[in-house]
């Protein structure tokens, strides 16, 4: 007997439904499995057998053909257990058919029955609903995660016996959806930094200004100063005065977590930006992404949100270069022996650094580094990946009265209001276009959004031929500008606006001179 069953199976970032064929026949009793199969997944048939044993199934001996399929796409992972246990006792005659019409099926079995979590079920279902399936029925673990989309049944199962159960029952069958209500979802969800503000910061007030434009117009930063000069505790809260995540945004994220395995059993859907900082012995492929089993890296995760790298010239130099495509194309794109994967990198760097090894140069009184320290230090960042960081800000030394004093320091929650307003502008300026901020812009477009009078035009060839500039750095000083005027509500670009974002490009800085 033949049975054809649903399932969902995830290449890179992006899900697809699969289709998991048994065919039941006499002959030569065995268990063959075809269709570009890792190991994984033909170590499912031991699984299978086993658990279908503890679930007091027994196998006649007959023999049993899987096919998965599309054909031309490797199959990884362990999702596929459970579908294949349902084929074939849909086979064998023990589950109608009218039990898996329209039905999606993903799941690992344990050898004693168990149907555990696997990764990628948000993207499933949501692929699921595009492809009119009626239902899903997906580990308990993952039933919060699978009941974020809307208008598609999700059943929760903990056992293959419970899937049986269900299957078995088509006429008593009630419509279910094990899930609570969206908001309670958002409730329960973990909340990111709520106790960090920059009114808690006294001092560096031009530092918080440059986060402020960065903020504004998604620009990436690069903090350079001493150590103790509070570079770390600015890049921890720059996440409380970036807008919430929107509804499509908060999916888009939450749908790289759960391809990567990251979201946990309370936290159906991630409603906070996030914010990554990841250690400076961190390997370029848990940067990237990829792997034997490819998944989303330390980049993705950061996706809508922050990447922070403290101590950037501590990365090893590769792991540092690996960021020129994403800051760049907002993308990242894994090549693999079974394929090519691209998964979406669209985040705010913001990099801290000391000036030198010892951390105080150029203050000779306290550096102990030579000049050719200094520089060997300095050129661990290399000029393509400067180039690409459009605010570059200096952090001095905070001197102690400034610790000790009683100040009125601004809010996150008042930085954020102008920031909002600030992302307004741009949403009204880019509506109808592929730009949401200011940063985004690409240089045929700067003209056109970025208009600048006589004088300004004038102080920008100036100011380009003084500062010997590339075309990315004499676009990117035009696009800071614009965000600065957004933060100040002008329509047009002024010459006190391209002044202050000449002063966030590190050739104005002495250090790389």
């Amino acid at each position: 007997m033949y049975s054809r069953i649903i399932t969902g199976a995830i290449s890179g970032i992006e899900s697809m439904l699969a289709t998991v064929e048994v065919d039941a026949s006499k002959g030569m009793p065995g268990f063959e499995m075809v269709g570009q199969l890792s190991n994984e997944v033909r170590e499912a048939k031991e699984r299978v057998r086993v658990a279908l044993k503890n679930a007091s199934v027994q196998i006649p001996p007959i023999r049993l053909t899987v096919s998965i399929s599309p054909a031309e796409m490797r199959k990884e992972g362990a999702s596929y257990d459970l579908p294949i246990a349902v084929g074939i006792l849909v086979s064998l005659g023990l589950i109608p058919e009218e039990g898996i019409q329209n039905t999606l099926i993903v799941g690992e079995l344990g050898l004693n029955g168990e149907v555990r979590t696997v990764r990628g079920v948000l993207p499933i279902v949501q692929k699921a609903k595009q492809e009119h399936v009626k239902r899903c029925i997906v580990p308990i673990a993952n039933v919060r995660e699978g009941a974020v989309i809307d208008g598609i049944e999700i059943i929760g199962v903990s056992s293959l016996s419970e899937t049986i159960e269900y299957l078995q029952e088509v006429e008593e069958r009630k419509p279910q959806k094990i899930a609570p209500a969206r908001q309670t979802l958002i409730e329960n969800l973990d909340e990111l930094n709520t106790d960090l503000d920059f009114a808690e910061i006294n001092g560096q007030e031009v530092v918080k200004r440059a986060v402020e434009v960065a903020a504004a117009g998604f620009h990436h930063i690069l903090m350079i100063g001493p150590p103790g000069s509070g570079k770390t505790m600015i890049a921890k809260r720059i996440p409380t005065i970036l807008p919430d995540l929107s509804k499509e945004e908060s999916l888009e994220v939450s749908t790289i977590y759960s391809v990567a395995g990251q979201l946990d059993d309370d936290k159906a859907l991630i409603t906070k930006r996030p914010f990554l900082d990841p250690h400076h012995t961190i390997s370029e492929q848990a940067l990237a992404g990829g792997g034997r089993i490819p998944k989303p890296g330390v980049i993705s995760l950061a996706h809508r949100g922050v990447l922070f790298m403290d101590e950037l010239p501590e990365f090893r130099h590769n792991t540092i270069e690996i960021l020129r495509q994403p800051l760049e194309d907002k993308h990242i794109h894994i090549a693999r022996t079974y394929g090519n994967f691209v998964y979406p990198a669209d985040f705010m760097l913001a990099a801290a650094m000391n000036p030198c090894p010892c951390g105080y140069f150029p203050d000779r009184s306290r550096c102990t580094c030579s000049e050719a320290e200094v520089k060997k230090y300095l050129s661990r960042i290399s000029g393509p990946i400067l180039d690409r960081i459009d605010v570059v800000t200096e952090a001095p030394r905070v001197e102690v009265k400034q610790l000790t004093a009683e100040m009125q320091n601004e809010s996150s929650a008042d930085i954020k209001k102008r920031v909002m307003e600030a992302r307004e502008r741009q949403k009204h300026r880019y509506r109808g276009t592929r730009y949401r901020f200011n940063a985004e812009l690409r240089s045929g477009d700067i003209k056109e959004y970025c208009r600048l009078g006589t004088n300004e035009q004038n102080m920008m060839e100036e100011i380009f031929t003084i500062m010997n500039l590339s075309a990315r750095a004499y676009h990117k000083i035009i696009k800071v500008a614009r965000t600065i005027a957004d933060l100040d509500g002008h329509d047009d670009i002024c010459t006190e606006h391209i002044s202050e974002a000449v002063c966030y490009r590190i050739n104005d800085k002495g250090y790389w001179n």
